[in-house]
């Protein structure tokens, strides 16, 4: 993929995030939602790609979400032709809510190189390059804490684990409190939560685990990819309906381990801006004269390169506002 695409989707992200971080703290997700997501495909059509969203928001029929399926870019004959991955805000809750570490994300890859994952459920574990190649998300929590801990030479005490606050986890929290390892239990945003298991120890996050939705995992196991780090998932089904439209997807094994190279195959580019402060990054800050800063990461696989954009934007010069 050329690397000049990069840019072009900070621009994206950086649309979407300023579209919703507008509406933080009004408790309306759903039109957090959708600002972001009309400003998302405004700004995709200044782009010089033939792109198929892949993993999107819904079916076509769930307008104006971006669906699966659905056409972006100016499709010039010569353009390249791209996957994308879309979260337009990642952590709508958060948004709604003003809590911490909204997102907007956007993963590319060449066309055919993610995985098309159904709107459904996926028992997630991501950790950061220290920790490559010593998890199994098979094993119980407690075997792979072990193996994180001698990978990163730290005690099983010392180790953070993130974990989604839901009834669903009562059995997963119990086993990791049990085994002595620290919970970081958050409400939202776990694609956040795994690229921070590849931060270092600036995030304090050592590892993701649990169930969280599927199209994130895609996502996740991009981001990981670009930062070195590792991703496994195991599809969760919900009822016999979602295991018919997958098998449409082209899903044929329903219990299969995906590990991070049959989620993101090949070279593939991450790009998240902030909605609201959190973590990883700084939310958007509105500022005197019509302005407003934002902050942006890019990153790319074929060269583990991550680059962390600031920005200032004049609203009155966006047209997209």
């Amino acid at each position: 993929m050329d690397r000049n695409l990069a840019l072009e989707f900070v621009r994206i992200t950086e649309a979407a995030a300023i579209a919703s971080a507008r509406l933080m703290g009004r408790g309306d997700g759903e039109k957090a939602d959708a600002e972001a997501v009309a400003a998302m495909r405004k700004a995709f059509d200044r782009v010089e790609m033939q792109g198929t969203v892949v993993i999107g928001e819904g079916e076509r029929d769930e307008a104006p979400m971006l669906y699966i399926g659905e056409k972006v870019g100016r499709a010039d004959p010569d353009a390249p032709v791209v996957d994308i991955a879309v979260d337009p805000l990642e952590g709508t809750n958060l948004c709604a809510s003003g809590g911490i570490g909204a997102t907007s994300v956007i993963a590319v890859a060449e066309s055919g190189h993610f995985l098309h994952a159904p709107d459904t459920y996926m028992n997630k574990i991501a950790v950061g390059p220290a920790a490559k190649g010593c998890v199994d998300i098979e094993k119980s929590p407690t075997e792979n804490l072990r193996a994180i801990a001698e990978a990163t030479r730290k005690s099983v005490e010392d180790l953070t684990v993130c974990i989604l606050d839901r009834p669903r986890h009562e059995g997963l929290i119990r086993e990791v409190r049990e085994a002595g390892a620290r919970i970081q239990l958050i409400t939202d945003g776990d694609v956040s939560a795994a690229i921070a298991t590849g931060w270092g120890d600036e995030s304090g996050i050592d590892v993701l685990m649990g169930i969280g939705g599927a199209p994130e995992g895609v996502i996740s196991a991009a981001a990981m990819k670009c930062l070195g780090g590792d991703f496994q998932g195991q599809l969760r089904w919900r009822s016999e309906e979602e295991k018919e439209r997958a098998r449409k997807m082209g899903v044929e094994d329903f219990d299969r381990i995906y590990r991070m190279e049959d989620l993101a195959k090949g070279s593939v580019m991450f790009v998240a801006s902030g909605v609201t402060s959190g973590p990883l990054l700084k939310g958007v800050r509105f500022q005197s004269g019509g302005r407003c800063t934002t902050q942006s990461i890019v990153m790319r696989s074929a060269t583990r390169t991550v680059r962390t954009i600031e920005a200032v934007h004049y609203l009155q010069n966006k047209d997209w506002m």
